[in-house]
C-alpha cells in the first residue's frame, strides 16, 4: 500500500500554460500557472520541513523519492536557500487548499492539515515518469488549489465479497491518490455480516459465512461452488483501518444495513425477522423479501446494540443505515408490523419504513452523530437530520435538496456505479452486474443537478462512486473496474467545472498517469485506442488515421483479417489506407498494447465494398 501511495499520487489545472512542460496532474488543479525553467532534483537536494505535521509529509516524499528514482534526500528543519524542497505549514484557503511554487531554485508546498498532503501528491505526479536516474527534471510552474466538494468519496461492497485487511488500506491508499477524502465501507448485506460485535458474536460466527456461492449470471440460472464462503474484520482491525485512512486524511463511513438487506444477521438470529426463520445467508445476488422486523421492540434494541459498537470503532460524522430496497412483501402479512402501523397511525408499509428509519436516526443523532441513507429513505417521510445518498438517477437528490436537506450524489446514470461493464461489447469484458459505465462518461457528469434551483444546489455536498462486489472475487478486479474511471471521479469532485476539457484530460493527463501506473503492479483497464470506435463503412477504399495511444508510451497495434491483434500484430504506422476488393470485406482491428505488456479491447472497423 505504502509504495503505492508513494507511487501514484498527484493533481493539476487550469489557465494558459506557458512553459513546454505538461503540467499532469489528476485532478486538474483550479489555478496553474506554467513558467519557463525547471527545478533539478537530485542527491544534493534537501527536503525542509517546519513542524510534525509538515515532517511527516516531507517523510513521505522522501521515502517516494528513494523507492522510485533511487536517491536518498536528507531532511532538516526550516532549511533556506537554494536546492531545498520545502514543505511549509501555513493557511492558504481551507484545511484541503495548496499552494505548489517551482522555480529554478527550488520547490515550496505550503498548505494545513489535509491541503499539504495534497500539495505533494501534486508535487509527485510533476516528477518524470523514468525510474532510477541521478537528475529528475521538474518545470517550473505555479499552483493554487482547493477542491470544489467537502465530500468526495468512494464505495467499497465487502458483503458480497470479502477482501483482506491489507487491500482494504490499499483501497484506501489509492483513493487517497487522487484527493478523495470519503471511504464508505459497506460492511453488512445478505450475503455476510463482515464486522465483529462483541454484544452479538453469532454475527459474524454464523452470519459472516454462506453456504456457497452462485457462478455466473444472477439473471439465469447457475450453478454453485459448493463452497463455505466467508470472512470478518475484529474491531481491532476495523480501528487499523481508521487510523490508516486518517493518516491520508480519509474519512470512514461504516455501512450497517438496515431495515433491508439483513439475511445474514436474521441467519445469526433469526428472532429479529417477521417470521422467526430460519433464514440462511443468501447465496446468490438480488433483493430478498427476509427482513429487520420493524414491529418488534427488540430488532431496535439489537440494531441500538450494533450502533452502540460502531459508533464506538468509527468516529465519523456519518453512521451509514442503508435503507434501499426493502420490499415489504413480509411487512403486509407480520401481525407485529400491522399492529406498529395501527399504533402510530402510519398509512402503509412505505410510512413504517420511515417510521424506522426516523426511530434509528434518533438514536444515532443522541449519540452526537448523524445518519446517511439511499435516496428510498425519501419514501414515506424522510428522516428530519438525514443525508441522502442519491442512487436512481438524480431524482432523488433533487427532491432531498429541495426539502433542505443535505444530499451526496451518486447516480448510476451518471456512471458512478463502478461495477458496471467499461466496454459497449459485453463478450469483450469480464463478467460484471451489467450496467455501462465509461471514463468518459462519469467526465462529463456534473454533480450538481441544471434542474435544480440556484437557491438550493447549496444542499449538494458531495459526490462518490460506488463498487459493489457481486462479480468481483477478487482485489485484482477490484482495481481493474476503478481505475481509470476513478481519474474522471476525482476530477469532478475536485475541478471546476470550467476547467474541464474532456479531450486534454483522456489524452494527456490521463494517458499519462496511465504510464504511471503502468510501472506498479496495480491493474487497470487499458482504454481502448482513442480516435476509432466500432463502426461498418460501406467503401472500397478507406484510410485510417489519427489514432491515439490511450496510454503514454504504448504502442498501436493491428490486423486486417478479423483476428484479434497483440503486440505481435503490426504496429500502427500513423496512417493506413485499406483496399477493399469488388463484392469483398476487410476487418481492421486495433489494440492499445503497454510498456509493461497490458492491451487494450480492440476496436472493430468493417469495410464492406458491396460493388459486383
Amino acid at each position: 500500500m505504502r509504495s503505492f501511495l508513494l507511487g501514484v499520487m498527484a493533481l493539476f489545472t487550469s489557465t494558459v500554460l506557458l512553459a513546454q512542460q505538461p503540467v499532469n496532474i489528476i485532478p486538474k488543479p483550479n489555478s496553474v500557472e506554467a513558467k519557463t525553467g525547471e527545478f533539478v532534483l537530485n542527491s544534493t537536494t534537501l527536503i525542509s520541513y517546519d513542524n510534525a505535521e509538515s515532517k511527516r509529509i516531507a517523510e513521505l516524499f522522501q521515502s517516494y523519492v528513494n523507492n522510485q528514482y533511487g536517491i536518498n534526500l536528507k531532511t532538516a528543519e526550516k532549511k533556506s536557500g537554494k536546492n531545498v524542497v520545502r514543505f511549509v505549514t501555513a493557511a492558504k484557503g481551507g484545511d484541503e487548499a495548496y499552494q505548489l511554487e517551482v522555480s529554478p531554485q527550488g520547490i515550496d508546498v505550503t498548505g494545513v492539515k489535509a491541503g499539504l498532503f495534497y500539495g505533494y501528491q501534486s508535487l509527485v505526479q510533476l516528477l518524470p515518469l523514468a525510474g532510477k536516474q541521478a537528475d529528475l527534471k521538474v518545470g517550473a510552474v505555479s499552483i493554487k488549489d482547493e477542491p470544489r466538494f467537502g465530500y468526495r468519496g468512494l464505495h467499497l461492497d465487502v458483503s458480497r465479497h470479502f477482501f483482506p485487511l491489507e487491500f482494504v488500506k490499499k483501497y484506501i491508499d489509492i483513493l487517497a491518490s487522487y484527493k478523495l477524502n470519503v471511504f464508505h465501507w459497506h460492511l453488512t448485506d445478505d450475503q455476510g455480516w463482515r464486522l465483529e460485535i462483541k454484544k452479538y458474536p453469532k454475527l459474524t460466527e454464523v452470519g459472516g459465512f454462506r453456504k456457497q456461492t452462485l457462478i455466473g449470471n444472477y439473471k439465469q440460472p447457475g450453478d454453485y461452488d459448493n463452497t463455505r464462503y466467508g470472512g470478518f474484520y475484529t474491531q481491532a482491525e476495523a480501528r487499523e483501518v481508521v487510523a490508516y485512512a486518517k493518516e491520508r486524511f480519509v474519512t470512514v463511513i461504516p455501512e450497517i444495513e438496515m431495515p433491508g438487506h439483513a439475511l445474514a444477521a436474521l441467519q445469526a438470529y433469526p428472532e429479529l425477522g417477521c417470521t422467526g426463520g430460519p433464514y440462511d445467508a443468501a447465496q446468490t445476488w438480488g433483493v430478498f423479501d427476509e427482513v429487520f422486523c420493524a414491529g418488534k421492540d427488540q430488532t431496535f434494541e439489537f440494531l441500538q446494540g450494533v450502533l452502540d459498537e460502531v459508533i464506538g470503532i468509527f468516529p465519523s460524522e456519518y453512521i451509514h443505515v442503508g435503507g434501499d430496497e426493502c420490499p415489504k412483501a413480509e411487512w403486509k402479512k407480520c401481525p407485529h408490523c400491522q399492529k406498529r402501523i395501527k399504533d402510530h397511525n402510519l398509512k402503509d408499509e412505505h410510512e413504517l419504513q420511515s417510521y424506522f428509519i426516523q426511530r434509528m436516526e434518533k438514536y444515532v443523532n443522541s449519540k452526537g452523530r448523524k445518519i446517511i441513507g439511499w435516496d428510498e429513505i425519501l419514501e414515506g417521510g424522510l428522516a428530519p437530520n438525514a443525508t441522502v445518498m442519491s442512487w436512481r438517477g438524480d431524482a432523488g437528490g433533487i427532491a432531498a435538496a429541495n426539502e433542505g436537506h443535505d444530499v451526496i450524489m451518486t447516480p448510476n446514470s451518471y456512471g458512478l456505479y463502478l461495477d458496471h461493464k467499461q466496454g459497449p461489447d459485453k463478450n469483450r469484458e469480464p463478467l460484471s452486474i451489467g450496467g455501462y459505465s465509461t471514463m468518459e462518461i462519469i467526465y462529463r457528469a456534473d454533480p450538481v443537478p441544471q434542474k435544480l434551483e440556484e437557491s438550493k444546489r447549496k444542499y449538494i455536498k458531495g459526490i462518490q462512486g460506488n463498487l459493489w462486489t457481486e462479480y468481483i472475487e477478487t482485489p485484482a478486479k477490484v482495481e481493474f473496474m476503478i481505475l481509470p474511471r476513478l481519474f474522471a471521479l476525482s476530477e469532478i469532485a475536485w475541478t471546476n467545472p470550467a476547467g474541464k476539457n474532456w479531450k486534454e484530460f483522456s489524452e494527456k493527463r490521463a494517458a499519462h498517469e496511465l504510464a504511471r501506473l503502468d510501472r506498479t503492479e496495480t491493474r487497470y483497464r487499458v482504454p481502448e485506442v482513442y480516435g476509432l470506435k466500432d463502426t461498418v463503412i460501406y467503401a472500397s477504399e478507406y484510410t485510417v488515421r489519427g489514432l491515439k495511444s490511450s496510454v503514454e508510451g504504448a504502442k498501436i497495434y493491428y490486423t486486417l483479417d478479423d483476428y484479434d491483434p497483440s503486440e505481435l500484430s503490426l504496429e500502427f504506422p500513423g496512417q493506413l489506407k485499406i483496399t477493399v476488393p469488388n463484392g469483398s470485406e476487410r476487418v481492421f482491428k486495433a489494440t492499445v498494447v503497454t510498456p509493461s505488456g497490458r492491451k487494450s479491447n480492440f476496436v472493430r472497423v468493417q469495410i464492406i465494398n458491396t460493388k459486383k
